[in-house]
């Protein structure tokens, strides 16, 4: 009998470096992606200075990129996340439970920020000389607001990012689809895969994270950088020790440990792209999209519950907006020597929880609800301008802070309502997310 020579095994071939490289790079957790992005992004910048602004266009293109996704995801996810529930009550239910914790929330944010900036007192010896009067317009009235919530075109409102009206509107797609029993069977899978596809395509664009985060830190800490702090280190120092306390005791202590009863660590770490992206942005809306992903993918909360709090929460759940326009009205009142009342106080606090909510999801929206507040303390059309002027040009990096409570606030309650509704994976939130 003869031995059979067996040919010798082939060597699997090596991966070449660009291929090891990339397999490098998407092996480590995007939170940390970003983050190291975020770090590098403020070190080149602050090196490079006003240079720094020929990068500009790579942070541009990736908020246009989360931008393009925000009002179809939000139509589609809500429409399928409602047509999902089977059951009208149970919208009620999450609807009422969602608009009383984003009042509560929001109420408990303006204190923090009256507290705080009580007792640091930002605008004593305050001086504003060399500051440009910058008028800003009346915020919308109320009653008008809720009206135009109703789009006469829900095309149109769509194409004008008018996010209120695609709610409403994609609200009453999903309560059709449920009135119509098996006949709108069809249209619920449709909307569901629709909204899983959205949701893949923000899995890919937020693979383009990193570079954007780099560039739009690069261009602010080139353009402002700590000199911005420094201007008004007194009223930046109040914006991150509210947005600390907010973020942390509020949104983490009260709202997902005494509230929703789970630790809060799991939260926070699940929610770390999302809050990256809303820190560079300084954009609530555009942070929407990585919010409903992080909240499924990493929170476990369900797609009904996702997609119809957080796309009501960028519009109407401004907590670090709420706490700064408190902020900057004693602000304005220390500067100009305005003695206020206990009355001043509730007064000011009332006001500015009615107007947070209609603060626009876009950066330094928290200045254009401004006046309403001021006015209502006695301080002119002509003081406001002087201290909306002295307050622009350092605005940006304060509204990067406080953008994060906006942010922290919305996975808040989303988690608490998804964990009082029954419709949250307890298991996927505290499984370790390093994807």
């Amino acid at each position: 009998m003869t031995d059979t020579i067996l040919p010798a095994a082939t060597p699997e071939p090596r991966p070449g470096p660009l291929r090891r490289a990339f397999g490098l790079w998407f092996g480590i957790a995007l939170w940390k992606r970003i983050l190291g992005a975020l770090v590098v992004g403020a070190v080149v910048g602050m090196a490079w200075g006003e240079g720094a602004t020929a990068i500009g266009w790579i942070g541009e293109l990736f908020v246009r990129l989360i931008r393009m996704l925000v009002i179809p995801l939000v139509f589609l996810t809500i429409a399928s996340g409602v047509a999902a529930l089977a059951d009208p009550k149970r919208l009620g239910s999450i609807g009422v439970k969602t608009l009383g914790m984003y009042v509560f929330t929001t109420a408990l944010a303006v204190t923090t920020g009256l507290i705080v900036a009580t007792l640091i007192a930002p605008g004593e010896g305050a001086s504003f000389a060399g500051a440009v009067p910058k008028a800003v317009a009346q915020p919308q009235d109320p009653a008008r607001m809720f009206i135009e919530i109703i789009p006469d075109n829900p095309i149109g409102a769509m194409a004008n990012g008018a996010t209120l009206s695609v709610i409403f509107f994609a609200i009453l797609v999903g309560a059709g689809v449920i009135a119509a029993g098996k006949g709108g069977e069809p249209v619920q899978r449709l909307l569901a895969s629709g909204a899983e596809v959205m949701l893949r395509i923000v899995g890919f664009v937020m693979e383009t994270a990193p570079l954007g985060v780099f560039a739009l830190i690069a261009v602010v800490m080139g353009t402002s950088g700590p000199s911005s702090f420094l201007a008004v280190l007194k009223l930046a120092l109040c914006v991150l020790t509210g947005s600390l306390i907010v973020t942390l005791v509020i949104h983490g202590g009260i709202v997902v440990r005494l509230l929703a009863w789970l630790p809060p660590m799991p939260f926070f770490r699940g929610i770390a792209d999302a809050i990256m992206v809303g820190f560079s942005t300084s954009s609530s809306s555009a942070t929407l999209p990585v919010a409903i992903r992080v909240a499924e993918r990493n929170l476990g909360v369900s797609p009904p519950v996702a997609s119809t709090v957080l796309p009501l929460g960028a519009t109407i759940g401004m907590d670090g907006a709420a706490m700064y326009v408190a902020m900057l009205t004693l602000f304005a009142a220390q500067a100009f020597g305005v003695q206020l009342t206990f009355a001043d106080y509730l007064v000011i606090a009332g006001t500015t929880t009615i107007v947070a909510m209609g603060v626009a999801p876009v950066p330094s929206g928290s200045l254009f609800v401004l006046a309403a507040v001021l006015h209502a303390i006695g301080i002119t059309p002509e003081q406001t301008a002087i201290v909306v002027g002295f307050i622009l040009p350092f605005d940006r990096i304060l509204d990067m802070i406080r953008t994060v409570p906006n942010v922290t606030s919305d996975l808040s309650i989303a988690t608490a309502v998804a964990r009082w509704e029954g419709e949250m994976d307890v298991d996927v939130y505290r499984a370790p997310n390093d994807e």
